[in-house]
């Protein structure tokens, strides 16, 4: 299949992005990805957030709270480039690269996609949730159980009373435990993770602080 040329500005440097998992994020987009075949005690698809740093028609690099191995299937959703589906590439302590499975119709339709939100998401006008929520900039941080043991996650969102995030455990309602420096108890189940309400509220200047301690 012969392979499509592409603007220059579209292809987010394949060397320098989608092949580090660990590169500085070129992008920060909000997304979700499952594996496939990993279901829960339940028999649902296990769904976890992650955040988009990179992306190319081909390839995109995703910071993740569970690494899956190198060739797993993954598909991944976001309100960009909608649903994308690929195997697992390079992995990395932070995350992996997808490369993405798709025919040259659909990497020009995503060539384009990519190419309006280069352009444009900069100017974008800042989301209305933003006042409600806090986004980390660095997304990963670990959860403290009552039995000592530690859980990587990611920080999907935080705020002064509480936080939400996402890891390979959905602990029960009501479930004491520590994020990061900050001790709560799970009040809620999402569809890719879980909310934590903190006992006592905290500083806004102190939430990243205490909130993100990455898993050693």
């Amino acid at each position: 299949m012969q392979q499509l040329h592409l603007p220059a500005d579209v292809l987010l440097a394949e060397a320098q992005a989608a092949r580090r998992p660990d590169a500085q994020p070129i992008l920060k987009i909000s997304a979700q990805y499952s594996f496939k075949n990993w279901y829960d005690s339940q028999g649902k698809l296990r769904k976890y957030a992650c955040r988009m740093v990179g992306i190319s028609p081909h390839e995109m690099v995703l910071v993740v709270p569970v690494i899956g191995r190198a060739g797993a299937s993954v598909a991944v959703e976001c309100e960009e480039f909608g649903e994308l589906e690929g195997t697992v590439g390079l992995t990395a302590n932070k995350g992996f690269t997808v490369k993405i499975k798709a025919t040259d119709e659909e990497r020009a339709k995503l060539a384009s996609k990519i190419a309006w939100h280069e352009k444009f998401y900069k100017q974008e006008t800042i989301d209305k949730r933003q006042h409600k929520r806090i986004v980390p900039a660095n997304p990963l941080s670990s959860l403290i159980m009552a039995d000592g043991s530690c859980v990587r996650c990611f920080v999907i969102d935080m705020s002064v009373s509480g936080v939400a995030v996402s890891a390979d455990i959905v602990p029960p309602l009501g479930t004491p435990l520590a994020v990061g420096k900050m001790v709560g108890r799970v009040v809620r189940h999402t569809a890719d993770g879980f909310a934590v309400k903190f006992i006592q509220t905290l500083a806004v200047s102190a939430l990243e602080r205490m909130v993100i301690q990455p898993p050693k």
